[in-house]
């Protein structure tokens, strides 16, 4: 039945609450087992006042009326970035759960973040880009701007628009100016940009760092494809996915230069990350969703 629906995407809501779920519940009997996703606070419950708050189950444990009571103001602005430029729809345009493609695992795994955040009565924002800002909301924590975020995130799956060339580094500086607030900037991106220097998209990155921002970047890719370039040795047809351009050769003519480039490149973004001191994590689509919620309980266990 999930199976089901994760293929189709019919409710990204319900869909991100069996995700937090099952890693939760893995995550109690793991060595991790002390992260809660529960914020809350508990007080004797005074006779006469409402009972909508008593937490029962420590009633049914303890036989005593206790009120949760939850923090009045935000305890964390959180603001989520995904890529949906062309080659995120990579290596499959239709999503299906045996071939998840890189946008849709990460629309999944930021709908499953706010399903956390939603639960800490944390503040959320969401912008999306391609080769430019397509959408910039403000954060906050109402259950009515929640939905608004699903929507606008099963509005991209559905749209399922493609030939948009990635332009990560103009993008991010424009989000980075409107992030007017200090907040944890969670960032999906295979971080490939058409920018001819990568200098340019390294400063982008620093500049999410402005107003002392925490920065996780997620970058996300197909290890086998995209990195070892694991392809039968016979004659291909490659499609840029974002300039329709054609090239066609078997994968050994070019393996040992490509793998060499892309390691080189990835080794650059991580260095680069770690001196503007940005979280980087390499995020395997085809590996699960554990490494980002696990990351991103770990990044918000130290800010607090």
């Amino acid at each position: 039945m999930i199976q089901q629906q994760y293929s189709k995407f019919e409710n990204l809501e319900l869909l991100a609450q069996q995700v937090v779920e099952g890693f939760l519940t893995g995550l109690h009997k793991s060595p991790f087992h002390g992260f809660s996703v529960e914020f809350s606070e508990h007080r004797l419950y005074n006779t006469g006042e409402s009972t909508r708050h008593i937490d029962w189950k420590l009633y049914a444990r303890s036989d005593k009326l206790f009120v949760k009571r939850f923090e009045e103001e935000t305890n964390l602005r959180c603001r989520l970035i995904i890529d949906q430029s062309s080659s995120m729809f990579f290596p499959n345009p239709q999503f299906s759960l045996q071939r998840p493609n890189k946008l849709s695992f990460s629309v999944l795994c930021a709908a499953a973040i706010m399903n956390i955040l939603k639960k800490q009565r944390d503040a959320v924002g969401l912008s999306l880009f391609s080769d430019k800002v397509h959408l910039h909301t403000s954060e906050k924590t109402s259950r009515t701007h929640h939905q608004f975020l699903l929507h606008q995130m099963e509005e991209v799956l559905a749209k399922n628009e493609q030939l948009k060339s990635s332009m990560v580094t103009d993008a991010l500086h424009q989000i980075a100016e409107n992030i007017h607030q200090r907040s944890l900037v969670i960032l999906f991106s295979d971080m490939m940009d058409n920018s001819e220097h990568s200098d340019e998209l390294f400063s982008a990155l620093q500049h999410l760092k402005f107003n002392k921002h925490e920065v996780i970047l997620f970058h996300v890719l197909d290890q086998s494809k995209e990195i070892a370039f694991d392809y039968d040795n016979r004659p291909y047809k490659f499609v840029d996915m974002e300039t329709a351009e054609e090239v066609k050769l078997s994968p050994s003519q070019i393996k040992q230069r490509y793998v060499e480039a892309s390691e080189q490149f990835l080794h650059q973004l991580k260095m680069k990350c770690s001196h503007y001191q940005i979280d980087f994590i390499k995020v395997d689509i085809n590996e699960g969703f554990e490494t980002v919620l696990m990351n991103y309980l770990r990044k918000r266990s130290k800010l607090h």
